[in-house]
């Protein structure tokens, strides 16, 4: 059976790591990149038979995950966020899918999010396949520093069993990556040289809104999906005035 690396990167994680990393019995070597930790996300991760890492900054996303990859040593790789859990049955199937003489070069999963509290079934949210399993040397991550996509040298196919996603918590969880996601996704579309405004703001947020909440049938999840939907909005919104007051300071 083919061995593989789970690698996570983390930032004050102390809450979710434990779920986390209990959840991949399917590796044979976890590797956490910490980069600046104040709680006790080392210690539970090292506790838990982790080989913790830590980085003198923060580069991005993108580029930390390429970081963390770079210490791998199986021939397969798992990346795994740490407010993310495999699923009992997404584990074993892992382990048939790297065993087998024909498996692919990476595999995207299904993920379901949870957003305060409950999984969120439709909306923007779901479907949401997530390129995670790959063997080493033949995938990298964008130098992106929110948004990371994965590239891959090679074949791509899809499991079937869910990766699970404790997204957003509660409303404070909510409110602090609407504020960091927004900030982080103005300057990277300030470096491609897009355009913002609060025209463009008003008009991309209502779209997000109708979107999610609307075609993509967000109602069916109930009133947290008109919440998911107008956070989703909302992020949208102060990403392109952001966006805009970069411009108007450069």
């Amino acid at each position: 059976m083919a061995a593989i690396s789970a690698i996570i990167i983390t930032k004050n994680e102390q809450d979710a790591i434990e779920a986390c990393i209990r959840s991949l019995g399917c590796c044979d070597e976890i590797i956490v990149l910490d980069s600046g930790s104040t709680d006790a996300t080392c210690e539970r991760a090292a506790q838990l038979g982790a080989r913790v890492s830590v980085s003198a900054d923060w580069p991005g996303f993108g580029p930390q995950k390429n970081r963390v990859l770079a210490l791998a040593t199986q021939p397969w790789v798992l990346s795994i966020d740490a407010d993310e859990q495999l699923s009992p049955a997404l584990a074993d199937e892992i382990e048939r899918v790297v065993a087998r003489d024909d498996a692919c070069d990476a595999y995207e999963i299904p993920r379901l999010s949870r957003y305060c509290g409950q999984y969120m079934h439709h909306g923007d949210w779901n479907p949401d396949f997530v390129l995670r399993l790959f063997r080493r040397g033949r995938a990298r991550f964008s130098d992106d520093i929110v948004h990371e996509r994965v590239y891959v040298d090679g074949s791509c196919g899809r499991l079937r069993a869910t990766l699970l996603h404790d997204s957003f918590r509660d409303f404070d969880d909510v409110l602090n990556k609407l504020n960091a996601y927004s900030t982080a996704g103005a300057l990277r579309l300030h470096a491609r040289g897009r355009r913002g405004g609060i025209g463009r703001a008003l008009l991309h947020g209502m779209w997000s809104f109708l979107r999610g909440y609307v075609l993509r049938r967000g109602f069916l999840d109930g009133r947290l999906g008109f919440a998911l939907a107008l956070s989703n909005a909302h992020g949208t919104y102060y990403r392109y005035l952001k966006l805009w007051l970069l411009q108007r300071d450069s």
